[in-house]
């Protein structure tokens, strides 16, 4: 479990400037709710999750809510993938994606991303294919456990789960940050 009121405290500052929105509250809320309540069926590793909340920063430039990827309607629709255009906390793009998304996670008939890609902006819709889709390697065919285990420590490099290297320093530096504040915030579980 982690402790709210201390991850919060120290995320404020050095990855807000002190000020957080209410979506940024919202968004962070809704990724470690999903973390704890699946704690018996995913990893614990704190890294994975670090490295998920500094993918989001990093996805929804601060926003920390599912977002559809930048541009004008006019400049969205001239894309090859559209309407499977960037949404989310990882930025799904692609028809493929889209299915895969709604295969692995049994969305089907008014759920399914296929026939409502705009639901890939719904946050607990996002929350669950950023977790699934990084940890067992959906988007490039890299996962977490590839850049974080028991001998690796890799937060560079796992920018290869989303998108090749591009900003990859930037990134691992977020996810520095996010480690201290999820380190800091950890519960011991009750026995």
């Amino acid at each position: 479990m982690l402790d709210r009121e201390i991850y919060f405290e120290c995320v404020r500052g050095p990855l807000f400037g002190g000020r957080m929105t209410q979506e940024q509250v919202d968004g962070q809320t809704v990724i470690l709710a999903v973390w704890d309540y699946n704690r018996d069926t995913t990893t614990q590793d704190l890294r994975h999750l670090a490295y998920m909340l500094a993918t989001t920063f990093h996805e929804t430039a601060m926003h920390m809510w599912p977002v559809t990827e930048y541009g004008s309607l006019n400049y969205l629709e001239e894309k090859d993938y559209y309407p499977y255009i960037g949404r989310g906390f990882v930025q799904l793009t692609w028809k493929d994606n889209y299915a895969k998304a709604s295969e692995q996670l049994g969305l089907i008939d008014n759920r399914d991303l296929v026939a409502f890609p705009e639901l890939a902006l719904d946050s607990l819709i996002a929350t669950r294919v950023m977790f699934r889709g990084m940890a067992q390697g959906w988007f490039t065919g890299k996962s977490l456990s590839e850049f974080f285990n028991s001998s690796t420590d890799d937060p560079y490099n796992a920018r290869k789960i989303i998108n090749a290297l591009d900003d990859a320093k930037l990134i691992e530096g977020y996810h520095d940050l996010f480690l201290e504040a999820l380190e800091a915030a950890s519960i011991a579980p009750a026995e």
